[in-house]
């Protein structure tokens, strides 16, 4: 308490009863796949496609990571996390000779890509004067897809600290340049010019392991260094069916990642893994690989079928990519318009063509109460996300918008609630804890979220002495009981029709 030892007014900023609790966000991506290049297994953030391609490349052959965050993008998405895995594969690497200055028939110097893949060819390498002429001197300047990256001036041919091998060594942070034949010192000045590297590869690795995706929380890799990453709240791996279509993962690889995935959700407890089939399935097919042979159930989990078409750059052509990429951006549209207590579906998917296998009715309605939510084709409208649907067999958990909505509502509140913590756990606490998390949850009713006429009908919180008795606050805790009651979808509409006599009186 501060003292008061003169007359005289005084101030003093004192803390509110209660503090606002703010939504956390709850559509954040992660994509786990193989890129031409970039970062390895670090968790990079990207908010939008340019981003994309300037860390990790363009598309490329053999890999669905870079359709997949085209995708999310193109569907709605904002802000993505990738981790690139597979960068220590045996991959080419792109290389380029530099001729002689005296005899360009004979090359004196070889330049290759740090980084293997086809990611060294996007790189050239330009041979011009020095700005400081000295003899055997000259300059290398080092472009990316025609933008230069790095400059080294008065490099010589001669020994010691100028000498062109030793500056490139210690310095270049995308080529490294070697001595060949047998020229001399002056014989051995590069000529003036562009070299481009090539032989880089046309596609990424195919000998990656389950343990590749799944990593190491301790050491960051894989989709393990995601723990570190409290944003994201889905979590994609593309790459994973491109890996098992070149034959570097067979099918009981492909379920072992997909259990990995759906442990690292649960264990996370606030994101969701969106699963995709293999490839080449029939509506039998697919129902038998997702009851018999994974056997997935998970509250954190969802699998979308069957495969879309998209239009691939590379190729000029049509191609079947997984639907996980797309589907999440469908569920970031669908946060950012409707709220995510809305069930992201009856949505289209942007960018998709057509779809792999055009299922009937009756294929459906086999597949969704196995929890297989289906894309399908309407005429007139669009290819839509027609189910949403968790992979739990427990009643409580099946749709996905009742998870999502739980993650929603518990990350914000333990987001908003710090504060509490060493608090003096007393009556006035309780009181200013239960006000904190009752606005948050009036506004959440407010939005629409919650069912119930009232918001006494909608949820309740429960801070007293009856759940906070001596014994449990002699152990230094504080219990808040806390019930919402979520809204649920319409997710099978019925109209009842029935014959009237005209004029007659209906009774409600």
């Amino acid at each position: 308490m501060p003292q008061y030892l003169s007359p005289g007014v005084y101030i003093e900023e004192v803390e509110a009863g209660s503090r606002p609790i703010e939504g956390v966000g709850t559509a954040v991506a992660a994509f786990v796949g193989l890129a031409a290049r970039g970062p390895a297994n670090a968790p990079t953030l990207v908010t939008n496609w340019s981003q994309f391609t300037q860390t990790f490349g363009d598309f490329v052959e053999g890999s669905y990571l870079a359709h997949a965050v085209y995708g999310y993008f193109l569907g709605g998405g904002g802000g993505a996390y990738v981790v690139r895995i597979g960068a220590g594969g045996s991959m080419p690497t792109a290389t380029a000779e530099l001729s002689s200055g005296k005899d360009k028939g004979t090359a004196t110097y070889r330049v290759s890509a740090i980084e293997a893949g086809p990611a060294g060819n996007e790189i050239s390498v330009e041979v011009a004067p020095s700005s400081e002429p000295a003899e055997n001197s000259f300059k290398i300047v080092v472009n990316r897809s025609g933008k230069p990256i790095e400059t080294f001036d008065n490099l010589t041919t001669s020994k010691g600290k100028t000498n062109v091998v030793t500056v490139i060594k210690a310095q270049s942070e995308y080529i490294m340049i070697e001595e060949v034949g047998s020229a001399s010192v002056v014989e051995r000045v590069p000529a003036t010019g562009s070299a481009s590297l090539s032989g880089g590869g046309a596609s990424v690795p195919v000998r990656v392991t389950p343990d590749d995706y799944v990593g190491d929380s301790a050491d960051r890799t894989g989709f393990g260094g995601l723990e570190a990453v409290d944003e994201v709240t889905m979590l994609c791996v593309p790459d994973l069916m491109a890996v098992y279509q070149q034959g570097g993962i067979d099918l009981e690889g492909v379920q072992a990642v997909q259990l990995a995935m759906i442990a690292h959700c649960e264990l996370m407890g606030d994101r969701i893994a969106i699963l995709d089939a293999p490839p080449g399935l029939n509506a039998q097919q697919v129902k038998e690989w997702r009851v018999d042979k994974a056997g997935y159930d998970s509250k954190y989990a969802t699998l979308y079928w069957p495969w879309i078409k998209v239009f691939d750059p590379l190729s000029s052509q049509a191609m079947h990519v997984p639907p996980s990429g797309h589907v999440a951006g469908v569920w970031a549209r669908n946060d950012d318009t409707r709220g995510v207590h809305k069930a992201p579906a009856n949505e289209i998917i942007r960018g998709a063509i057509s779809l792999e296998l055009n299922l009937t009715k009756a294929e459906h309605d086999q597949l969704n109460p196995s929890g297989i939510n289906c894309i399908r084709a309407f005429p007139g409208r669009g290819i839509r996300v027609w189910g949403a649907r968790t992979l739990s067999s427990d009643p409580a958990w099946r749709y996905l918008n009742v998870r999502r909505l739980f993650n929603y509502v518990e990350e914000s509140i333990f987001e908003g609630t710090q504060w509490v913590v060493f608090e003096p756990n007393d009556q006035r606490l309780w009181g200013r804890v239960k006000r904190t998390i009752n606005a948050f949850l009036l506004r959440v009713w407010r939005d629409g979220a919650l069912f119930g006429a009232t918001p006494d009908q909608a949820f309740f919180v429960k801070c007293d002495a009856e759940n906070n008795p001596p014994e449990t606050r002699d152990t230094g805790q504080l219990v808040v009981d806390i019930g919402i009651a979520p809204v649920k979808p319409a997710e099978f509409v019925v109209f009842r029709i029935a014959q009237f006599s005209g004029g007659a009186t209906v009774e409600e």
